[in-house]
């Protein structure tokens, strides 16, 4: 069960991430994730509703809060990367995410092993490939690559919040409700600040109505993403559910070079695999 559900999540997110780039091409990145969880928000509030899973709100869920209050920014950022591209070196690079809750392993007293340590290696001279240098051809800005980083240490934190705001199925419910409620809360707020100060909330043409069912999808697949990873962790071994999750930016990257057609330079490629390589030695070291 560990593994099915691990994969699923891997495969969730990978799409979720695939559709939120395409968005962002489209809309600016903050309505994006403003309306994608308003859907969530939506669906979770029938749920939670449907489940009885108030009856498991307790002092847990302010795991699922301080989730919701970082979940934004991290997916700005990423979505912003994702924009600017290419996927295929974006995404592997956001996986690096997982030596989060690595690192509060550690704090808790946790010793990282020789797997460990050399995972950060490659996972570093993964990032310092995926950016340069630069010889010929498109290069991949510096401001996506820190947008990416940024996002990476987002979703890290999330999973570990999150993994600590329930420890049932209702209670799971409830605590991605609360998480999503936060983000549009965290999200719109920031949304309007930006309009404020003179950015647009909608495209030229006004709001693309014809994009509203992608928005859905990403916003319930990042939601349901979520939910399979912590069913995954409960279930069987962290770190075998770690490792097979981290696996979404091949998802990613495969729809990206089948929808998009992205070609990436032989040192993209080679960066943006130690990224995924070192992301897996980092979990199962």
């Amino acid at each position: 069960m560990t593994a099915l559900f691990a994969l699923a999540t891997s495969v969730l997110w990978g799409l979720a991430d695939f559709g939120g780039g395409l968005l962002t091409r489209r809309a600016p990145a903050l309505t994006v994730v403003v309306v994608s969880q308003s859907i969530a928000v939506a669906v979770l509030g029938v749920v939670v509703v449907a489940t009885g899973g108030w009856s498991e709100a307790g002092p847990q869920l302010w795991f699922a809060v301080a989730a919701g209050l970082v979940g934004p920014v991290a997916m700005l950022a990423f979505y912003k990367a994702l924009a600017l591209g290419p996927m295929g070196v974006v995404s592997p690079l956001g996986s690096i995410g997982v030596a989060v809750p690595v690192g509060v392993g550690l704090v808790l007293g946790e010793r990282p092993g020789l797997l460990q340590f050399v995972g950060i290696l490659v996972a570093v001279a993964g990032v310092c490939l995926a950016g340069g240098p630069q010889f010929r051809g498109a290069p991949v800005q510096r401001q996506a690559i820190a947008l990416t980083l940024l996002a990476a240490f987002g979703f890290g934190a999330v999973m570990a919040l999150i993994a600590e705001a329930s420890t049932t199925l209702t209670g799971l419910f409830l605590a991605l409700f609360v998480q999503r409620v936060t983000n549009v809360a965290a999200g719109g707020l920031a949304l309007y600040v930006s309009v404020r100060r003179g950015a647009p909330a909608l495209p030229a043409d006004g709001f693309p109505w014809r994009t509203l069912p992608a928005l859905a999808f990403v916003g319930l697949a990042d939601v349901a993403a979520n939910g399979t990873y912590s069913i995954a962790a409960q279930q069987g071994p962290v770190t075998v559910a770690a490792v097979l999750a981290s696996l979404y930016p091949v998802v990613t990257a495969v729809a990206a070079r089948g929808f998009l057609r992205e070609r990436l330079r032989a040192i993209q490629a080679a960066g943006a695999g130690l990224a995924l390589v070192g992301t897996v030695l980092l979990a199962s070291g």
